[in-house]
């Protein structure tokens, strides 16, 4: 039987729960770098990345070999009954990575949405408290717990009813907009004036950059701010660097630009260049907080997974990607904004390293989604796969491999510039 995607988009709607979305109506056959190519032999430009999981690319040799490796040896014990020194090697990597001049631990789980989960659950064990703090335009992810400190209802909680409760929303910088950072220094002193003491919150959690919230970067003094305010209060302070790690953001951690330091740090997405692998790190007193038993899970830190992460880091050194990642960001960052001056729609172009994106906004200077998604649309029918985010879904974000060629990443953006030609 003959395969292409409008047939696959038929079984796929037939058989998979309508909940599960589908940016692109297109299924992939072979995939290599930044290359995608469908099963129709259509080749597409990734600037979509998997959603920031392949800052290395599609298989890259160094991580499809040291999996296949790790596949002649052995796949799976649970790492609770039978230990494996891949996932040891690992967490004291991640250890020394991870910015903070104290004593770490880390713990390895297989989704960011796990990760965050646990992160919370070790700030409660470790504070004695229940509440959490988080911000509009966050995301932390899909289960019950994160999707209670997700700021955005639609499309992730919608007819769920209410999320489990003491988690508190505080405002996120956003100039653009008319946030000003005091005006979310002082959403948080407003929760502690009318929700919650400060005494009964057990963790702050904050994206250095937010992803799914349009890429809205945080200053390091807001950063600085946030740790003020969680060391007068005992509060630990949780940074999700599920999609801001991994080399993204031109360091390995975004943390270690803002000038202090977090006591819990989320990582998943492309630490394992495309296999499922997340955790928690953060000081080790913390960590410990919870008894043996209190941690884990069936698939938690995957051998194969932990194989591919420790190729991750290698290839970070030996290719100097951190370096690539800034001189990425640069050069996105200068032709996106030389786009800005000439279509007035385009109110923003920001971002940190290669996390780079474009905010759209009607003549009027409401949220422009419409365009943001035609401009998906057309980009795809020219080869190119984008993503769109943001409270409004009026942002583009560019997530293109790091190991992408210049003249790839070009491509691309002609091919953007001329979209924009079209329809703007």
């Amino acid at each position: 039987m003959s395969m292409n995607n409008e047939s696959l988009m038929q079984r796929r709607e037939q058989a998979v729960a309508r909940g599960v979305g589908q940016i692109h109506p297109v299924f992939v056959q072979h995939a290599e770098n930044a290359t995608i190519v469908d099963v129709e032999g259509n080749h597409y430009l990734d600037f979509a990345g998997g959603i920031a999981v392949l800052n290395t690319g599609h298989r890259h040799p160094r991580v499809i070999d040291a999996v296949r490796r790790q596949l002649e040896l052995y796949t799976h014990t649970c790492f609770q009954v039978v230990a494996y020194e891949p996932y040891v090697a690992l967490c004291e990597k991640i250890n020394s990575l991870v910015p903070g001049d104290f004593d770490k631990k880390t713990l390895l789980v297989t989704t960011g949405s796990e990760a965050l989960e646990n992160a919370v659950k070790i700030a409660r064990a470790a504070t004695g408290r229940a509440g959490v703090i988080a911000f509009a335009g966050g995301y932390h992810g899909r289960t019950m717990m994160t999707l209670a400190m997700t700021g955005k209802v639609m499309p992730y909680a919608s007819g769920m009813g209410l999320m489990p409760g003491g988690v508190f929303r505080a405002r996120f910088p956003d100039a653009l907009h008319g946030v000003s950072e005091d005006d979310a220094i002082d959403s948080i002193k407003q929760i502690f004036k009318t929700d919650a003491e400060p005494r009964d919150i057990a963790a702050l959690v904050v994206e250095p950059v937010q992803g799914e919230g349009g890429f809205r970067v945080a200053s390091p003094q807001f950063m600085q701010r946030l740790r003020a305010l969680c060391d007068l209060h005992g509060i630990v302070l949780i940074a999700d660097e599920v999609q801001t790690g991994a080399g993204r953001t031109g360091t390995f951690f975004a943390m270690e630009q803002m000038g202090a330091t977090a006591d819990l740090t989320t990582f998943a997405k492309s630490v394992a260049g495309g296999f499922p692998l997340a955790g928690v790190c953060g000081r080790a007193e913390l960590m410990d907080a919870i008894a043996p038993g209190g941690l884990g899970g069936t698939y938690a830190g995957n051998p194969v997974s932990c194989a591919a992460a420790l190729a991750v880091l290698e290839v970070f050194e030996e290719e100097n990607l951190l370096a690539r990642a800034r001189t990425l960001g640069d050069m996105l960052t200068q032709r996106l904004r030389k786009l800005a001056e000439q279509h007035r729609r385009i109110a923003e172009v920001r971002g940190l390293g290669a996390m780079v994106a474009v905010e759209f906004l009607t003549e009027d200077g409401h949220p422009d989604p419409e365009l943001a998604s035609r401009l998906v649309m057309r980009a795809r029918e020219k080869r190119l796969l984008l993503l769109t985010c943001g409270q409004y879904a009026n942002v583009i974000r560019i997530l293109v491999p790091l190991t992408a060629t210049d003249v790839e990443v070009g491509e691309g953006l002609d091919i953007i510039e001329a979209c924009l030609g079209e329809i703007a």
